[in-house]
């Protein structure tokens, strides 16, 4: 039996939000001796085998903490990453063009790294959406029992001591329950925080990463790269009535003919003088 296994054995565990779970019964270890799972004694529930990796000794006590955080604190480790270097990429291809061709090759890297996380991530918002469900339901009973208890007061039939017992243990128990709720909301939020910075970097990086980017944030769309053709002038018809009686007036076709019977007329007077 190894150090390890003597620290957990008969502690107590609660989750990360102060709930007790049971006591730690024992632990199955790997044939290297590392411990794989432990055994938590739940009561009437039943021995819940627990990853190891989701256990942490503090003291007296063996905190428990819940799958879904591991995966999305591992989420919002790995995506974070992946933006500070993206980040990083962009700003030396516009610095020197002449690294374009070099960070084609890490662009295609994180593109296909962009790409697993986000199912990576759906995995983890269907896991989030699942546990606030069962949070709510719980949260439900909780005040369910709590105000029962305090019918049976009411009605003489719960002592005042153990009414305000019940009404204490519901209440901490309800802000544990709202706590982890709360806790989900922000993960959510920050998960979606990180989204819209990398969509904003990728629509800002510059030739021929942006190509990339578009591809990254909309696989099933198209990218119209034709510009539309200019507009051609139209001819003017021409009038469907040829045998119009209006005509356009010819003005300077008029003077001159006025200027030459002028002249005529001056010549004619010089002659007969």
């Amino acid at each position: 039996m190894t150090n390890e296994e003597i620290e957990l054995i008969a502690k107590p565990v609660k989750d990360m939000y102060g709930t007790s779970m049971g006591t730690v019964l024992g632990t199955i270890t790997d044939i290297d001796g590392s411990i794989q799972t432990v055994g938590i004694d739940c009561g009437s529930a039943g021995l819940q085998q627990v990853p190891y990796d989701q256990l942490v000794v503090q003291g007296d006590v063996v905190i428990f903490i819940p799958k879904w955080r591991l995966d999305s604190q591992r989420l919002i480790r790995e995506k974070g990453l992946a933006l500070r270097r993206l980040k990083a990429l962009v700003d030396i291809v516009s610095e020197n063009d002449d690294m374009k061709e070099d960070a084609e090759i890490i662009r295609e890297k994180y593109h296909t790294k962009l790409a697993s996380l986000d199912e990576f991530e759906q995995e983890i918002k269907d896991k989030l959406a699942a546990r606030i469900t069962e949070l709510d339901i719980q949260i439900t009973a909780v005040k369910t029992v709590k105000f029962d208890a305090r019918v049976q007061y009411k009605s003489n039939e719960m002592s005042q001591s153990s009414f305000e017992l019940a009404s204490k243990q519901a209440t901490t128990l309800i802000e544990h329950l709202t706590h982890e709720t709360a806790e989900i909301a922000n993960v959510k939020r920050r998960i979606a925080d990180l989204d819209m910075e990398i969509q904003q970097t990728c629509e800002t990086s510059p030739q021929p990463l942006q190509d990339s980017a578009v591809t990254y944030l909309a696989k099933d769309s198209q990218v119209e790269t034709t510009l539309p053709e200019a507009p051609t002038t139209q001819p003017v018809p021409e009038p469907s009535n040829p045998d119009s009686s209006q005509t356009v007036p010819e003005p300077i076709q008029a003077v001159s003919t006025a200027k030459e019977e002028q002249e005529s007329d001056w010549l004619s007077r010089m002659e007969a003088q």
